[in-house]
């Protein structure tokens, strides 16, 4: 008898590389052949892939058209089967896909806003945290604030694209196609922050040195490497921003190497 694990890698193969004559010898032909039933399953299964990254990335749906998505979509998951039964977390190398996707050539933006909204899903459906209490940070001596690595909080993400894509994205979503023939392809590159708020998943455009000095602490790099890498920010205005905004949980101090 195969065990559990055999069935599920023959019907794994069979839905993801079309080869159901090993899983076919498992399934009871009970008026209903064993390929017709695994077809039916493989349709199911494609079906509900597609409606998961139609979900996470409605702007590129309406950007390309339903034809097209789908039949992207089709090719995209063939070469990459979900490998978690969380469908919120499928779709992650889509916008690499899709910069890769010779049909979609035309659009160079493309794949720059399908990071956009890669990055809202996840700030979506990011856990809850609380703000970083500022009071805490008075335990570290002032000798200790250089070695002070905050913890971002888990909806943060950062984006550096070409184009403006968070203009087209706005645009599409909007459906106002005045606002999408006003848009400059040329006005890039674009630095941006994306946050899920009390309000809402933001995107916000800040400065390449900004973006630069947030990934750099977003990333686990000590502050004073970050003010480093920094000069002439205004980096105590820049904190106190991030501070208000509540996008660190928390801290810890880097170890002496």
């Amino acid at each position: 008898m195969p065990t559990l694990f055999e069935v599920q890698r023959a019907l794994q193969r069979s839905l993801v590389e079309r080869d159901g004559e090993e899983a076919a010898a498992y399934i009871l032909f009970d008026g209903l052949a064993p390929g017709a039933r695994l077809h039916i399953y493989r349709n199911t299964s494609i079906g509900a892939l597609t409606i998961a990254l139609r979900l996470s990335y409605p702007a590129v749906h309406r950007l390309v058209g339903a034809e097209f998505f789908y039949g992207a979509a089709k090719i995209f998951i063939k070469t990459e089967p979900p490998r978690s039964a969380h469908l919120d977390e499928y779709g992650a190398a889509f916008p690499d896909f899709l910069a890769g996707f010779s049909p979609a050539a035309s659009l160079a933006y493309l794949s720059g806003v399908a990071r956009l909204e890669w990055a809202l899903s996840r700030a979506l459906h990011a856990p809850d945290a609380a703000a970083l209490d500022m009071s805490r940070l008075f335990v570290a001596g002032a000798a200790d604030h250089g070695r002070i690595v905050f913890v971002p909080h888990p909806s943060i993400g950062f984006i550096q694209a070409d184009y403006p894509v968070d203009a087209i994205w706005r645009a599409v979503l909007a459906q106002d196609d005045a606002a999408m023939a006003a848009i400059d392809l040329g006005s890039g590159p674009v630095w941006l922050l994306v946050q899920r708020l009390e309000t809402g998943v933001d995107v916000m455009r800040i400065s390449k040195r900004e973006w630069r000095f947030a990934t750099q602490l977003c990333s686990g790099r000590p502050l004073q490497a970050a003010l480093d890498m920094a000069p002439g920010l205004g980096a105590a205005t820049v904190l106190a921003g991030h501070f208000a905004a509540g996008r660190f949980i928390g801290y810890r101090l880097e170890t002496a190497p």
